[in-house]
């Protein structure tokens, strides 16, 4: 026999082996001689005889019942006699579950076949894994395996939750004011960009309530830039609790001025909503001593139309400004609507 034709002979050995064993085939038991001895490398005892090693065959079988992959990554053949070969190869074990550590694990195998009555037989099996011990009834540390796999599950499910709830307080800081906790101006573009687009589809009114108090430079002057603050506050809590229904919003637009937005409703309930606004603001009785009322009061701009797209939502910011700025000139602490 040629030196080819041996080497053929003694790779087809090995992968006739590894194709029953991944394929979890119990004619494998059959392949191994009745002077077998071994050592499997999730245990800690040697194997002395061929019925030991068949249960722990037949076990690794139960434990596992689909089919493996083995990768192998590199193979020695070496021909020792005429009746002795031996093969030793490297490989990775892909289980068919969730499996991040064994697969990228090498493992060593080395066999040694013997020709006995015209048959070849496996007479020693050595297989080294580098996994710590396995458990009682394990020959893959499965257990363990997915312990680990939970806990990484577990951990990246709290990862998630934490990042999710990271972006969604990030998402809370970018709307809101950090001074009154209303939100900001960048949450009442957003949200009046989509309620035009929904005012549009359905041919309903959208309103907007532009604010302003009176004299506020003065008052900042008068109590100082602190005592400004906390006036802007306390009218930022006034506005959100005058004003609750669902889908309205309260903004503040910048420095002292103040936005609400209005879906659905027309301009003579945006009036009534100014209206119950100053009566809030009024009832706040901050005293306000550079101001002719005493206290502090506000002007008040109200637009209302019907989104289409013909216009934009800039075009009702700039109704509700002018009607602002019309209450400011008529003597402030007043409510006026656009009137085109």
């Amino acid at each position: 026999m040629t030196n080819a034709t041996r080497h053929q002979l003694i790779r087809s050995l090995f992968d006739e082996y590894i194709a029953l064993y991944a394929g979890r085939d119990d004619r494998l038991t059959a392949k191994f001689s009745d002077c077998f001895n071994g050592f499997t490398g999730g245990g800690d005892f040697l194997v002395k005889d061929r019925a030991s090693w068949v249960d722990i065959t037949r076990q690794d079988f139960a434990q596992v019942r689909q089919q493996l992959r083995i990768e192998l990554l590199d193979i020695s053949m070496q021909d020792l006699a005429e009746d002795i070969v031996t093969v030793t190869g490297f490989f990775h074990i892909h289980l068919p579950i969730k499996d991040h550590i064994l697969s990228q694990e090498t493992a060593r195998l080395l066999l040694l076949f013997r020709q006995e009555q015209g048959e070849w037989k496996i007479v020693n099996s050595t297989i080294s894994i580098p996994y710590h011990l396995v458990e009682d009834g394990e020959v893959y540390p499965l257990k363990n395996l997915r312990e680990r796999n939970l806990e990484l599950e577990a951990i990246i499910e709290e990862r998630t939750r934490a990042l999710a709830e990271a972006n969604a307080k990030l998402k809370r800081l970018s709307n809101t004011d950090g001074l009154t906790g209303i939100a900001n101006r960048r949450s009442f573009d957003s949200t009046l960009a989509q309620e035009w687009n929904r005012g549009q589809r359905t041919g309903s009114m959208l309103s907007v309530i532009m604010l302003d108090v009176d004299h506020f430079k003065h008052y900042n002057d008068h109590y100082g830039h602190q005592a400004g603050d906390e006036c802007l506050k306390a009218l930022g809590k006034t506005l959100t609790r005058a004003e609750r229904r669902a889908g309205r919003l309260v903004a503040r637009y910048g420095g002292e001025e103040f936005v609400l937005l209005l879906p659905g409703a027309d301009d003579v309930e945006a009036l009534e909503t100014a209206r119950r606004i100053q009566l809030a603001v009024w009832a706040m009785e901050l005293p306000h001593a550079q101001s002719d009322t005493g206290i502090v009061t506000v002007s008040l701009g109200v637009a209302s139309t019907v989104p289409s797209r013909q216009s934009c939502p800039e075009e009702l910011l700039r109704q509700a400004d002018q009607a602002l700025y019309l209450a400011k000139r008529m003597g402030r602490n007043q409510i006026q609507t656009y009137a085109g």
